[in-house]
């Protein structure tokens, strides 16, 4: 099938993320108020999007904090910076199974919660875009699963539609996308959606371009997508994915790295990413063009 490139194109930056790269760059920001001014200045230097996670301040962990939550969306609004918040609902479904042998009792980072616990503080801070992991999958750990049946994302995929949220879906392989599909075909989620590609994040979708393509051909026509791969490849899919027809996501959650051997910060990130989209001759759009073009009303929680 053809390409058609996108002319008009957001930038999504993902802040910081829940793996274990907290020790491997003084960069990646663990309190709310280093989360909080990464997002602005990845704001100021061009992206339109910010997609947070929060940690523990202390030991940089991922956390499923309230009051850590609020402290971040709080900051950034207080900040008068204009920028789409969009927080993950991707916390409280991981599973560590014991070995082999034993798979129970499950250990040590073990998070199963409910459904209403995993986006308690999406109702509490409303962002104007929330996560929702669109499947069940194995990680590169031994024994850690990634846990999102069927019911679960039912239910959590109509408190978002129900709260006014738009469900940014994080699609990992391509049976992801497939369940979407069921979910907007069953009234669950709003149509036109929002997909988020996800490329190389072991064991999802490789990161090729082969792969990506089926990916993007399998995202409804009239549905908005983005897409990033993971680690040295996070410019190489900038660049893919607005050829594709899409939009861009760059951060410290997926690549830690400007150049080889230099540690990059997430608006440097955002910088290069926008030099890159403007040189394939498109343009980089603001937050308000992106409300418009998914239908996002700004929002201050209650």
């Amino acid at each position: 099938m053809p390409l058609s490139m996108n002319r008009e194109v957001f930038v999504t930056c993902a802040v910081t993320g829940s793996g274990a790269t907290q020790d491997r760059s003084p960069h990646v920001p663990r309190s709310p108020k280093q989360i909080a001014e990464s997002a602005i200045a990845a704001a100021k230097a061009g992206a339109a999007v910010v997609h947070c996670h929060v940690r523990d301040p202390e030991t940089g962990k991922p956390s499923r904090d309230l009051g850590l939550y609020r402290e971040v969306t709080d900051r950034i609004r207080d900040s008068d910076t204009d920028v789409v918040l969009n927080l993950t609902a991707g916390m409280g479904g991981d599973i560590v199974f014991g070995d082999v042998e034993n798979p129970f009792p499950t250990r040590e980072g073990t998070d199963m919660v409910g459904a209403t616990e995993r986006v308690a503080h999406v109702a509490q801070c409303l962002p104007e875009i929330c996560t929702l992991d669109c499947g069940t999958m194995n990680f590169a750990e031994a024994d850690y699963v990634m846990t999102n049946t069927p019911g679960m994302l039912t239910a959590m995929g109509r408190m978002m539609t129900e709260l006014g949220v738009k469900p940014e879906i994080e699609a990992f392989d391509t049976g992801h996308l497939w369940y979407a599909k069921q979910l907007v075909s069953d009234g669950v989620l709003e149509s036109p959606a929002l997909v988020q590609l996800c490329m190389g994040v072991p064991w999802g979708a490789p990161d090729d371009l082969n792969t990506f393509m089926a990916m993007v051909n399998n995202v409804p026509d009239d549905w908005h997508f983005s897409g990033f791969g993971l680690g040295r490849n996070q410019m190489a899919y900038v660049a893919a994915s607005v050829l594709a027809g899409g939009n861009v996501r760059v951060g410290l959650e997926d690549n830690l790295w400007l150049d080889k051997g230099v540690l990059a910060e997430n608006w440097q990130l955002v910088e290069r990413a926008g030099s890159i989209i403007e040189n394939m001759g498109a343009r980089v759009i603001g937050p308000e063009d992106v409300r418009k073009k998914l239908g996002l009303q700004k929002r201050a929680p209650k």
